[in-house]
């Protein structure tokens, strides 16, 4: 039993560490950012922030967490848990227009839907004497739908014979759908130092949690054209894909304040 405690805990302990970073001081230079990689947790005594530099986020992790003793924010500091797009939709392959008399077009394919944005970070910031020389901009935004793909167009139908009439025009495939926006981020903000922190939000501290914009959706594949033939011996048109729907937008995100 003890021994497969200890088996488990030390296979455990990769996955504890890498989730938490812990430091006495990080400074993170002017225009420089600092990652979080994988971890969703980072713990410091101080943490410094210079001009213009970066914080980014874990975004594949739903929460992160901050939590430092002291921090020194300069002038326009970007904290960054923006949510990720979502990607186009593929678009449909055209249909074939055969090379032989009298023959008819294959159909456009359909397209795919395009991808739904991912929701922004809901960030946990835990701080104890803060000092902001500008402002300090947390983007939680969520991330847009993708737009939808193209309808792939329709083959046309081949010219006709005296033997034969021209072939028809192949149907559009469809449009395809936009992807949703995503919510945005909520933020989670503390100071025992500073209880009336929550003023601060609007002119020192700037946050952006706006939901995700909806992907459009695709354009209709055009039909295919009739191949003509001798005499009007003609063959139809296609018919266009079907259009379809833009995706829908994501909530705007919320602001907690906690005195603990």
């Amino acid at each position: 039993m003890i021994r497969s405690l200890l088996i488990s805990i030390f296979f455990l302990l990769p996955t504890l560490l890498v989730a938490q970073i812990r430091m006495s001081k990080l400074v993170i230079k002017s225009k420089e950012s600092f990652d979080l990689g994988q971890s969703d947790i980072l713990v410091a005594d101080t943490l410094i922030m210079m001009d213009s530099s970066t914080l980014i986020l874990n975004k594949l992790k739903k929460e992160n967490f901050v939590r430092a003793q002291v921090v020194i924010f300069g002038n326009h500091c970007t904290i960054d848990g923006r949510g990720i797009d979502g990607k186009p939709g593929r678009d449909g392959v055209p249909g074939v227009t055969p090379i032989g008399p009298c023959q008819s077009g294959t159909p456009g394919r359909n397209a795919s839907k395009g991808l739904d944005g991912t929701s922004g970070i809901n960030l946990f910031l835990y701080i104890e004497q803060v000092s902001i020389k500008g402002q300090l901009i947390i983007n939680l935004s969520g991330g847009n739908g993708g737009r939808g793909g193209q309808g792939g167009q329709g083959g046309s139908g081949s010219p006709g014979t005296v033997h034969c009439k021209g072939g028809d025009g192949a149907n559009g495939g469809n449009a395809g759908q936009g992807g949703n926006g995503a919510n945005g981020g909520t933020l989670t903000l503390s100071s025992k130092k500073h209880p009336n922190i929550q003023e601060w939000v609007g002119s020192k501290i700037i946050v952006k949690n706006a939901g995700g914009v909806a992907g459009k959706s695709g354009r209709a594949g055009y039909h295919g054209s009739a191949g003509l033939g001798p005499s009007r011996k003609n063959g139809k048109d296609g018919q266009p894909g079907i259009d379809s729907i833009s995706g829908l937008a994501g909530n705007k995100g919320t602001i907690n304040f906690e005195s603990n």
